[in-house]
């Protein structure tokens, strides 16, 4: 969800909460999607304060999620945070195009964000999705695959015929330990992060999908097309 569907303040709020645990200068967006991104809460907040060389680490890491979580929970309440224009035209055309849908975000936060999210329809971006995993727990959190399995069953779908459309690292290591087709979509200029976790397709719109393709069981960028020659 966060940074594919839903330009959502969880950097700001891991960045924000970071005073008295950690120097947030080093909290860059760069370092966000590398060790933070895509993971569960308690898992980020740990190797945050680790990396960034926070004293305690480990033992302050429950302090530090709950300190984000809060902060998170009052910018959601005031409604910082947006759609992605392209993410709501390709969720719409998936669904138009008969696939199921499925929500597997680490983050607990997904329902409270997409249901204030209206459609021109009046649906809310929630109601898209055949089913709502975001927040499940698991034994493990991405890049384990166990929130992915789970969603491809939710779908009753096999996981080898089962797309993950990710922004961070984490999220596609993940897909591919399952099995599964993987959508990698930069929209910070992380291209080559996400190439490198394997992805089996980088994007930085996901209007450069084509949908048709996907319909029918490929995963492709749409052609480039030619220029007009002037008259």
């Amino acid at each position: 969800m966060d940074g594919v569907l839903v330009d959502s303040p969880h950097e700001r709020a891991w960045r924000e909460a970071l005073a008295g645990f950690a120097d947030p200068a080093g909290f860059t967006t760069a370092f966000y999607q590398a060790n933070v991104a895509g993971k569960r809460r308690l898992e980020g907040a740990r190797t945050a304060l680790e990396r960034l060389g926070g004293p305690q680490a480990a033992a302050r890491s429950t302090e530090y999620a709950n300190k984000k979580q809060a902060l998170i929970d009052r910018l959601i309440e005031e409604g910082s945070f947006e759609v992605f224009p392209d993410a709501l035209r390709f969720s719409a055309a998936l669904k138009a195009a008969g696939l199921r849908l499925a929500l597997a975000s680490s983050s607990k936060n997904a329902a409270a964000m997409l249901s204030r999210l209206e459609l021109p329809d009046g649906r809310t971006l929630l109601q898209l999705f055949d089913a709502d995993l975001s927040g499940r727990e698991v034994p493990k959190g991405k890049p384990d695959p166990a929130l992915f399995l789970l969603a491809a069953e939710a779908l009753e779908t096999p996981p080898a015929q089962c797309v993950v459309v990710e922004d961070a690292p984490a999220g596609i290591r993940a897909a591919c330990a399952g099995g599964m087709t993987s959508l990698g979509i930069a929209r910070l200029g992380d291209e080559a992060l996400l190439r490198e976790a394997g992805a089996d397709l980088v994007v930085t719109s996901l209007d450069h999908v084509e949908i048709a393709a996907l319909a029918m069981g490929t995963l492709r960028a749409q052609a480039a097309k030619e220029p007009v020659a002037n008259a």
